[in-house]
Formats: C-alpha cells, sequence, structure tokens
C-alpha cells in the first residue's frame, strides 16, 4: 500500500473540510447528507494529487485542498459522494476504464452545475453531456480522448498512476466507519512491495466488484443511503426538480437495451393457440392447440458518422444473439441520408448476421427507410432503428411498431426510444 499520511493533520484543512460539508447539509441536505458517509482521510501527497474515493472513504490530497475556495470544496466533497451514490464502483463492467472515468466525471459534474456547485479548474464540463447518464456519455466519447478525470476513481483501478497527469494513485484506508469493512495500513521503505500490493487490491476489487457479498452489500448500502438522503431533502423542501428526477431514475428498475429488446421480440413471438382442424389420424374433435410462429424484423442502421462501426458490429451481434431465439428473419439497411444501394441484407433465422464490408456516410435522414418499407409492403413487426435520432423524422407514425435505440439524448417522435446504455 501507499505511505499512509502524516499523523498530524493541518487544522486548517480540517476546519475546510468540516465548514464545507456543513454548508452542504444546511443549503444542499440531499448531497449533505451522502457526504457524511465518507469518513475524511488524508493520504500519501505523492501518490494522490488530487480528491479519490473507494465508495467507502473520501481520500485527498492536503495541498489540493488548501488551492481550492470554500465553494470548490463543497463541490470536490459532493463530486465523490455522488460517484458513490450513483454506483459508478459496480457499472463499468467491460467498458475502457479510463474512456468510463471520464464519462462517470462528466455525468457528475453536470448533476452539480445544474444545482449551482461549481467545481475547480480541472472539472469536466460539457453542456452536451447535461442530463445523460455515464452509460450514454460513455459511447459518444472520443475512443482516444486525452481527457482525464479531476478525481481518482479506486473502484476497477489498475494500479497508481494509470490515469495519467491529475490523478493520483490508489491511497489507503484509513480509520474504520460504522458501516465500512476494516482495512489494514501499513509503510514500505522502499516503495515497490507497496505499489505491487495496490495493484494486486485494486484488481482484486475490479474482479469481485460484481458478484462478491463485499460489494453487493456496498452497493445496497448506497442504494439505501441515496433513497433516505432523498427522502429527508424532500421532506425539508430543499430537493430540485432535476436532482428529483435524477434520484426516482436511479431507484426505480433499470433494464439494458438489450433486455428491452429481447423482452419486445419475445412478446412479439409468442406462442399462440389454433383452432385449425388436425389431420384424421388425430381425432375428429378440434380443440385449441399451442403453435409458434417467427416474426419478421427491419433493422435499420444510421452511417451518417455519428455511429461508429465497433458500434455497429456489437449491435449486430446483439440482434444476431436474439433472433434466433425468436425465429426472427431480417431485412438489414444502411442508411444515412439514403439507402445503401446494396440493400437490403436479408438474413433468415439461421443465418449469422454481418455488418456489410462497405458502408457509405454522408448526413441523416430517416425518412428514407420508412419510404422503403411502405413500397415494399413490407409491414414488420418491427422496425428497430440504430441512431443517435439527429436528423428529419416521417410526418406520421407507420402502422407498425418501431423501436429507436439511441446514442445520446435526442428525442424522437414516435415509437418506443431505448438509451443506448
Amino acid at each position: 500500500m501507499p505511505e499512509r499520511s502524516p499523523s498530524v493533520v493541518d487544522p486548517q484543512i480540517e476546519t475546510k473540510l468540516a465548514a464545507a460539508r456543513t454548508r452542504l447539509i444546511l443549503d444542499q441536505p440531499f448531497l449533505g447528507s451522502l457526504v457524511m458517509h465518507l469518513p475524511l482521510t488524508e493520504v500519501d501527497k505523492a501518490r494522490c494529487k488530487t480528491t479519490a474515493t473507494d465508495a467507502r472513504a473520501f481520500y485527498y490530497n492536503a495541498d489540493y485542498i488548501a488551492g481550492l475556495t470554500l465553494e470548490q470544496t463543497q463541490f470536490v466533497l459532493a463530486h465523490e459522494a455522488m460517484h458513490c451514490a450513483l454506483l459508478h464502483f459496480t457499472r463499468r463492467i467491460h467498458r475502457d476504464r479510463q474512456r468510463w472515468d471520464v464519462a462517470c466525471d462528466y455525468a457528475v459534474n453536470m448533476i452539480l452545475d445544474e444545482e449551482n456547485l461549481r467545481g475547480p479548474a480541472n472539472a469536466l464540463t460539457d453542456a452536451k453531456y447535461r442530463g445523460l447518464t455515464a452509460e450514454e456519455i460513455y459511447p459518444i466519447l472520443h475512443q482516444d480522448s486525452e481527457e482525464q478525470p479531476m478525481d481518482d476513481h479506486l473502484f476497477g483501478s489498475e494500479g497508481s498512476g494509470s490515469q495519467g497527469e491529475g490523478s493520483g494513485g490508489a491511497p489507503p484506508k484509513e480509520g474504520n466507519s460504522d458501516d465500512s469493512p476494516s482495512a489494514e495500513t501499513g509503510s514500505d521503505p522502499d516503495g515497490e512491495a507497496n505499489a505491487s500490493q495496490q495493484r494486486s487490491l485494486s484488481q482484486s476489487f475490479e474482479e469481485s466488484s460484481a458478484q462478491s457479498p463485499e460489494m453487493q452489500a456496498l452497493e445496497q448500502q448506497w442504494q439505501s443511503r441515496l433513497a433516505a438522503a432523498a427522502q429527508s431533502a424532500r421532506q425539508a423542501g430543499k430537493l430540485s426538480a432535476a436532482m428529483l428526477r435524477m434520484v426516482d431514475e436511479l431507484i426505480a428498475p433499470q433494464l439494458s437495451w438489450r433486455a428491452v429488446l429481447a423482452q419486445y421480440l419475445v412478446q412479439a413471438a409468442r406462442d399462440d393457440y389454433s383452432f385449425q382442424r388436425p389431420s384424421r389420424r388425430e381425432a375428429d374433435s378440434i380443440l385449441p392447440r399451442l403453435y409458434s410462429h417467427g416474426i419478421y424484423l427491419v433493422v435499420a442502421m444510421d452511417t451518417s458518422g455519428s455511429i461508429q462501426a465497433e458500434e455497429l458490429r456489437e449491435f449486430l451481434s446483439e440482434i444476431d444473439a436474439i433472433k434466433g431465439q425468436v425465429r426472427a428473419e431480417i431485412d438489414l439497411l444502411a442508411c444515412s441520408d439514403q439507402i445503401a444501394a446494396a440493400a437490403p441484407w436479408h438474413f433468415a433465422a439461421w443465418e449469422p448476421m454481418q455488418l456489410p464490408s462497405e458502408l457509405a456516410g454522408g448526413g441523416t435522414d430517416f425518412r428514407p427507410v420508412f419510404d422503403w418499407v411502405e413500397r415494399r409492403q413490407a409491414n414488420p413487426d418491427v422496425l428497430l432503428y440504430f441512431t443517435d435520432a439527429e436528423g428529419p423524422f416521417p410526418k406520421r407514425a407507420p402502422p407498425y411498431p418501431v423501436i429507436w435505440l439511441v446514442k445520446g439524448k435526442a428525442p424522437v417522435p414516435f415509437g418506443i426510444r431505448v438509451a443506448l446504455n
């Protein structure tokens, strides 16, 4: 582990942090209540350049806190608490860590911006991410972005310094809270054993975060804390409408787009009863019998450039997995501002779907796909459109179901909108 912080804590820093927490409790009781669940822990200045959390404590570099105003100190306290309340420590799954950390910072910082909290200069903010979750921001970010989060996210860390300038290594947990697991601390003269042990602990945390009883308990704790903090602030009349919507969405059960799509298609292809006359060999009476039928899908991909090829491949692989379960026959269309010349690509239920080798880009227009369906009189059970929803739509809704799988926050005029998460 990294070296522990000095035993003597600067009283001025303690006073500033205590004042910032008190101000949050008075002015922003929802955020203040969440912050109170994170014990304040100073750590080795060489390894933590700003602040950090592992969902158990608030770690800080005393020099960094000294350079902040009281308002900025409130912001960094609320920032770490919101990472925990939003369960960012369990939601990364397979995503790239650096890109996920940046998405989480944007999501948190735009929430705090809505609450009129202003962060330090290294806080990531962008109005286009307002109202989006980390899962919705992640695919919008450039894969090779050099942006860095302002703090160190110790949930699923891969070792100290891996996030580059602007975030430190993984500080130790110092002291125990009444509802947090205990942690051992120590020091290593040469430092190498400490770094190795921290990497091991971080990797172990990442591998176990989705299934270990400890992580499940920590997730449940923060869900309970979120609900309790919201209820308390609501009773005090100090929970903003934006924060109330966010809390309601977090407390309500969420389904991924894969689960929503699978559920819809399975329902569309459900078994039904037939009263068709049986063969003479079976019987003379006509009794209801269970029969199955497949479904016909039109799948459209937005190839205007806002959707990357890797995302299209992932999307098709999910459709391919689902279509075999529901015996779906599919016509695949690629469309920017016009349908690709080689389209449609037809796939039977048993044929694996593949991304066409050449997809032309251009502007965005959704009308050609709906015009194609109308000309062909295709009448699909479902039309599924993968897009960012930025473009002209048909003036009227079609007579068949439409599911929009949307990357970003743009609305759709009809059909079912499913966020890419």
